[in-house]
């Protein structure tokens, strides 16, 4: 159903048509964004700007109307006047509304006021809203407080967030700026952006449950990529000796404040390199990306000062364990594990077992003490059965994981390059998916081809970009770092 508003924007489209105004133009040639037009003003210069953006305030005053107009870059205050304009076009200054696009022409000078003012010689409307932005008010620090508020109502309509709120602008012109730091980072070291398949015969990588579709021409399922990891191991394999992807995987799971279904993974790969190699990179990359975008190695994020300056603290996995939940792992039972469990309320705890009973440990015991960055070392090996045993401790494996603010943002191991060892590794995991485990990965017959012409020892990491964008633009929840996150249907 069209609103009274809506319907009076349509009245006025209808009359713009009328007087041959074209409503929705093809171009407009631009002197430059605002913020330079403000940047550049000095007293008395008569310099004809061409600016345009979204009308964001509009009051008329008889024969004169100042207005705001907004760009990536900034606003102006725009100021019509009957006898600058002409009565003709003045009339059109009727049929504008909130958040209409409009190009505007003429010199700047600064009010009584002190403010910097385009007084419009010429304007021309570039697009007609039909449907008002909640635009809502500035407070006097020039934050906007409008209608929309709801964080769901937010994310569903991403582009009138955009449209409203220029916060929310800057978080995303960060993320650009936090993957083309890491493309700079990776590139200058060596490494190779390569593209690896999306969807994929067999899915593997990660312990997840994958989305399934069919693929019509070769009437065969296929299924959207949990991790980037199998595949970039075969680039190892063929000679490219640095690699990495910068991409969407895909997880049939569930949704909360760390988890969308399609997020986005940094992954690369170095041949002749370990897990400690991993570490020192990922350490290096992090503390000097914090320096660049910020000019400081700490942060002040939901309470606690982040200290991204090297070297990070590092940590025993077992250690950490025995520590926070009172468990010898290299002597527990899956009792004592349940009890665990059970005193921190995990409902599901009868029903886990094995390595899913240790992981569940760790995450309600260890995790909420890792604020600041944290490497936590050397994983039980049926957590990890892509990495290589640890050097003297065939129980563990040369596995790190980052954390920061309680919360995983990257996973490392010395990659596991015996085929012989990762068969029997994907044979459990085959035994655990039988079992009913619908995470438990696939026996993957190509990979271990692959592994079988040989892989150089080789280190390789993870790192979740959707989460260390949670941390760098301080916000608490995964969908307000997604453009477009997956919500439930309206």
């Amino acid at each position: 159903m069209t609103s009274f508003v809506e319907a009076a924007r349509r009245e006025k489209l209808a009359e713009l048509v009328k007087r041959g105004v074209v409503p929705f133009a093809y171009r407009f040639d631009r002197t430059g964004p605002i913020q330079a037009a403000l940047e550049g003003f000095r007293e008395a210069d008569a310099t004809v700007h061409r600016l345009a953006g979204r009308l964001i305030l509009l009051r008329s005053m008889g024969k004169t109307a100042f207005g705001h107009l907004e760009d990536r870059s900034g606003k102006i205050q725009v100021y019509f006047k009957v006898d600058a304009v002409g009565a003709g076009q003045y009339e059109m200054v009727k049929l504008l509304d909130l958040g209409d696009v409009v190009g505007v022409e003429g010199p700047l000078f600064r009010t009584k006021t002190g403010e910097v003012t385009v007084r419009v010689e010429r304007f021309t409307l570039l697009t007609k809203s039909l449907r008002p932005l909640p635009l809502g008010k500035e407070d006097a620090q020039g934050v906007r407080h409008g209608e929309l508020s709801d964080p769901e109502l937010r994310a569903r309509q991403r582009y009138a967030d955009l449209a409203v709120h220029p916060e929310v602008r800057e978080v995303f012109r960060l993320r650009a700026r936090v993957v083309g730091y890491i493309r700079k980072f990776l590139d200058a070291r060596g490494y190779l952006e390569v593209e690896t398949p999306v969807l994929q015969p067999v899915y593997g990588g990660a312990s997840a449950r994958p989305f399934i579709t069919h693929y019509e021409a070769l009437d065969t399922d296929v299924y959207l990529r949990i991790a980037d990891e199998l595949y970039l191991k075969r680039c190892i394999v063929g000679g490219l000796e640095k690699v990495y992807e910068i991409g969407h995987d895909f997880r049939n799971e569930g949704m909360d404040r760390f988890h969308n279904p399609e997020f986005t993974m940094a992954e690369w790969y170095e041949a002749f390199a370990d897990y400690d190699v991993m570490l020192q990179l990922t350490e290096e990359l992090l503390s000097g990306m914090v320096q660049e975008l910020f000019g400081t190695t700490t942060l002040e994020r939901h309470g606690a000062t982040l200290d991204f300056k090297r070297p990070f603290a590092r940590q025993d996995y077992y250690l950490l364990v025995r520590e926070t939940a009172g468990i010898d792992l290299a002597r527990v039972t899956e009792v004592e594990l349940r009890a665990a469990l059970k005193r921190k309320e995990v409902a599901e705890a009868d029903q886990l077992s094995g390595a899913k009973l240790v992981d569940e440990v760790f995450k309600h015991y260890v995790e909420p003490t890792l604020v600041q960055p944290t490497f936590v070392l050397d994983y039980p090996v049926a957590l990890s059965p892509l990495a290589k045993l640890k050097r003297g401790d065939p129980t563990r494996v040369e596995r790190w994981e980052l954390f920061i603010q309680k919360r995983e943002i990257a996973n490392a191991f010395s990659e596991l390059n015996d085929p012989e060892e990762q068969r029997r590794r994907f044979e459990q995991q085959a035994r655990l998916r039988a079992a009913g485990d619908a995470e438990a990965q696939q026996l993957d017959e190509d990979f271990i081809r692959a592994l079988e012409y040989g892989m150089p020892p080789t280190g390789g990491v993870g790192l979740g970009l959707d989460r260390l964008q949670m941390i760098l633009a301080d916000q608490s929840h995964i969908r307000d770092v997604i453009l477009f996150p997956m919500l439930r249907p309206e």
